[in-house]
């Protein structure tokens, strides 16, 4: 069943990439007494995710944060050492928090998994952005395969 609005992002382990390394951290850590947005990409470094999505948060980052966001981040079905280094790439710094899901447990986990194994990609997140308050889903926008509309950061500003 995939996550929807009124429901509580469930409890589980992630990774995160810090300037020291992967670090173990849970959803609790990143949801609880906290506004948050969350995004999901396919994969790092895939041209729409690289081209338009991180960036978009990059660069709207303060605006969202002055919306009352306490922390934005991206998650994606890589582990953490490419995130980090994707993160690095995009210049992210502490504006984005880059979280990997490395074995889509989390999406799974949401119902937001999508399954690309006949493209040799394995199992991914599907494309999403959510807004939850302390842990509560608030909004949730999923893209329509090979879309990018609802889940961009001038989307989600809009929304907060």
């Amino acid at each position: 069943m995939t996550i929807k609005v009124g429901d509580t992002i469930p409890s589980m382990k992630l990774m995160m990439a810090t300037p020291e390394g992967p670090k173990e951290t849970t959803t609790d850590d990143v949801f609880k007494g906290k506004k948050v947005v969350l995004f999901a990409v396919p994969g790092a470094f895939t041209p729409t995710c690289s081209a338009k999505h991180l960036p978009g948060f990059v660069q709207n980052a303060d605006a969202i944060k002055a919306k009352g966001v306490d922390t934005i981040a991206c998650i994606s079905v890589n582990d953490a050492f490419v995130m980090g280094a994707w993160g690095k790439d995009q210049g992210t710094g502490d504006k984005v928090v880059m979280l990997a899901d490395g074995a889509a447990a989390f999406a799974k986990a949401l119902g937001l998994e999508l399954d690309l194994n006949a493209r040799g990609m394995g199992w991914r997140s599907q494309r999403y952005a959510l807004v939850a308050e302390n842990g509560v889903v608030t909004h949730l926008g999923v893209e329509a395969p090979g879309g990018f509309e609802v889940s961009k950061a001038e989307s989600v500003l809009a929304t907060l």
